[in-house]
Formats: C-alpha cells, sequence, structure tokens
C-alpha cells in the first residue's frame, strides 16, 4: 500500500456508492482504480503516465468518466462531507476563492498602461 492509498476505513465508506455493472470482462478492482484517480487528481500526471500498479491508464481514465457522468463523485463528495463536518471549511475556503477584480469594478473602464503614465 503506497502512502496515499485509501485506507480500509475510506474504502469502507466509498464502495457501496461505486456501480457495481458488469460490463462483459472481468472488472479491474474498484479499489485499485480509485487509486489509480487519485494518483493523477493528486499529482496532476497525465493519464498515459499513470504508474502501471493501478492497471491500464485507459481503463481508470474511462471509469473516471463514467462515474463522472453517473454522479457517483457527488455522492462520494457528500458522503465524506458528512462523515467528517470539520472537512466542509477546507471545501468551502477552496472553491469560493476569486481574484480580487473579479466582482464590483465598473464596466468598461480604461486601463491606461503604466508605461504612459511615466514622465521624463
Amino acid at each position: 500500500m503506497a502512502r496515499f492509498d485509501l485506507s480500509d476505513a475510506e474504502w469502507a465508506l466509498i464502495k457501496p456508492l461505486l456501480p457495481d455493472k458488469p460490463r462483459g470482462v472481468a472488472r479491474v478492482n474498484d479499489r485499485r482504480v480509485l487509486n489509480g484517480i487519485f494518483y493523477v487528481l493528486r499529482t496532476g500526471s497525465p493519464w498515459r503516465d499513470l504508474p502501471e500498479r493501478f492497471g491500464p491508464y485507459t481503463t481508470v481514465y474511462n471509469r473516471f468518466n463514467r462515474w463522472a457522468k453517473a454522479g457517483v463523485w457527488v455522492q462520494v463528495f457528500e458522503t465524506l462531507a458528512a462523515k467528517s463536518p470539520h472537512s466542509m471549511a477546507f471545501i468551502d475556503s477552496s472553491i469560493i476563492r476569486a481574484h480580487q477584480h473579479a466582482a464590483g469594478g465598473k464596466k468598461g473602464a480604461k486601463i491606461t498602461p503604466s508605461a504612459v503614465l511615466v514622465e521624463d
């Protein structure tokens, strides 16, 4: 088990939320796929650079997309947030951050380049 792989407690919370729909071929272990998805999201590496221990990158990528379309990630987020209410402060603070000029500025205001303001 790698440093950031799902613990048994985390896996017990997430496992019931995953769809159980066999597609005719032997299904790759969901826990291994989840660890691969979290690896890519955490490191920001391309899907193609996913280490082999997580299985084929195409499987991990396809399952990530399929679960996103099915709303699985929303359920996982809501379940984990409900089990750890203290994490909501962290989650909220990272989502609502906006640029200082995102609101409240005059519409159509002219911006003068700083080079024009400099006098010799």
